[in-house]
């Protein structure tokens, strides 16, 4: 089934612009779409990836206060 969407002037030209060859504004919208999920996939690991190098970091830091603490006989 073919759907008729309405698009502003300028956005039609932006597609335009993405075009290669012969290429249909469906095909340009579908690259789009792919293009925009890949991101997102690789933004979400880089965001996991980050977290855990926190969260090492946050034990590394704890673990040396308890040795701080157990040497200086501080009780919390």
């Amino acid at each position: 089934m073919v759907t008729t969407i309405q698009i502003n002037e300028n956005v039609k030209k932006a597609l335009d612009r993405m075009k290669s060859n012969k290429e249909t504004y469906e095909e340009v919208i579908l690259n789009l779409m792919n293009s925009f999920e890949k991101l997102k996939r690789e933004q979400e690991g880089l965001l996991i990836e980050g977290y855990k190098e926190m969260a090492e970091e946050g034990l590394e830091i704890n673990k040396e206060f308890e040795a701080i603490e157990g040497e200086l006989g501080w009780n919390w």
